[in-house]
């Protein structure tokens, strides 16, 4: 009889055991960023603009070393393309990573993001470039509106487009640039592109005279670019803010990534490749309501 009741007791306490492990199944690492349990795989989805992709790629091994039970895949593209895939529901993201704040506004006014707890974990400026051979002997930026000249831009629409066509705007109102500047640098646009990389390419490969693009962009193809800088009165600081996606199912684990970012490692690996520290320019401001 005696061992008729340790059996069941037994019976009970492995049923219990069963229980607590199903409720902390909910997602595959230890809090706080401490050290990765043993639990089942884990899949997290980063959508992230175009241009974070050697720098996010660098900071995804690291966390994935961390946290061998996490694999981290990316989804890069042009921040308007992300946050449309996020808003329309058929994109199965965890974390968006923005290259301006219009973008995260978007995903925020959708409730796909709680813009309260979005976070700027980097900053960035755009430069000229050209082929390093420099066929059409661009010397300073009043070269990009000589008629015939060959210019790529990212469309309007990605944060960097906007941002070089923020510059002509207020190029425009410089005596030493003249009133038409704006209209004739468009003029010589033959190509808008759907993220950062497309004209980075465009120009390595000697498809254009000259392109604008991130400064964080051109270290990859330094020997293959001549680069011309924009002065900050006439550039833009772009903010790139970061947000866990609501509903995601691994939410514990997308918030340790971008704990990650935010952490001295991270920001020293944006650092690497060219980015500016997180606190160095405008920071997020979470859209009333939202």
């Amino acid at each position: 009889m005696r061992r008729l009741r340790t059996s069941a007791s037994l019976t009970v306490l492995a049923v219990l055991l069963s229980a607590l492990l199903a409720d902390c199944g909910g997602d595959a690492t230890a809090g706080g960023g401490g050290a990765p349990s043993a639990a089942r795989p884990v899949t997290l989805n980063v959508f992230a603009a175009a241009s974070l992709k050697d720098a996010f790629t660098a900071i995804g091994d690291a966390f994935h070393s961390a946290h061998p039970n996490v694999t981290v895949t990316f989804n890069f593209a042009g921040s308007d393309t992300l946050a449309q895939q996020i808003t329309q529901g058929g994109a199965p993201a965890d974390i968006f990573a923005s290259a301006n704040t219009q973008q995260m506004d978007t995903v925020v006014r959708g409730g796909d993001i709680d813009g309260s707890r979005v976070k700027v974990f980097t900053h960035n400026r755009i430069e000229v470039i050209f082929p390093k051979s420099n066929p059409a002997h661009i010397q300073t930026l009043q070269d990009l509106a000589r008629p015939g000249l060959k210019l790529v831009l990212a469309a309007p629409a990605v944060p960097a487009g906007q941002y070089a066509r923020d510059f002509f705007t207020r190029a425009s109102a410089d005596a030493a640039f003249g009133p038409s500047y704006k209209d004739a640098v468009l003029k010589n646009v033959v190509s808008s592109e759907t993220d950062v990389k497309a004209v980075l390419a465009k120009v390595a490969l000697g498809e254009a005279d000259a392109g604008i693009v991130y400064t964080t962009d051109t270290a990859t193809k330094a020997s293959d670019l001549g680069t011309l800088a924009i002065p900050d009165n006439l550039n833009t600081i772009a903010v790139y803010p970061i947000g866990v996606v609501k509903g995601s199912k691994q939410a514990t684990t997308a918030q340790q990534f971008v704990d990650a970012v935010l952490a001295p490692d991270g920001q020293a690996t944006l650092a690497r490749f060219g980015f500016l520290p997180a606190g160095q320019g405008p920071q997020y401001t979470p859209l009333a309501g939202a």
